[in-house]
């Protein structure tokens, strides 16, 4: 029993992100919102991703700049990367919990209104030279 867990460690060990990454869980912007935003940024440098970000209006930017911000700090911080040679190689936002709210309407009925969550994740790489 104990061989099959030392062996299990060291799978997820093996398989487990060796890019710097960031992941914000349960953030109340709907998923269709943030993918919008994430497909701007997919495959653009750091430096260029953040200025499309930044000046992006949609609901989704904000968050979505602040995960890859976080990204970019864990990179420079954890894995002594230069932020200048960084480039978004993966984004996307999944969906999680829904809030379920109800709507009253007429004859006593209610409508469902779901108020959904995302899970963001942003996954950097360096530069092929």
């Amino acid at each position: 029993m104990a061989g099959n867990m030392k062996k299990k460690t060291l799978r997820v060990a093996e398989n487990k992100e060796k890019r710097p990454y960031a992941v914000a869980k349960y953030i109340r912007v709907s998923p269709y919102k943030v993918r919008t935003v994430l497909d701007l940024i997919r495959g653009k440098s750091v430096k260029e991703a953040e200025a499309i970000l930044a000046n992006c209006p949609n609901g989704g930017a904000a968050p979505a700049r602040k995960v890859l911000m976080s990204a970019v700090a864990n990179a420079e911080h954890n894995m002594d990367m230069d932020r200048n040679d960084l480039i978004v190689a993966e984004c996307f936002a999944d969906g999680g919990t829904s809030l379920k709210r109800m709507q009253p309407v007429s004859k006593g009925r209610g409508h469902a209104i779901l108020k959904r969550t995302s899970h963001i994740t942003v996954i950097l790489d360096v530069k092929k030279a």
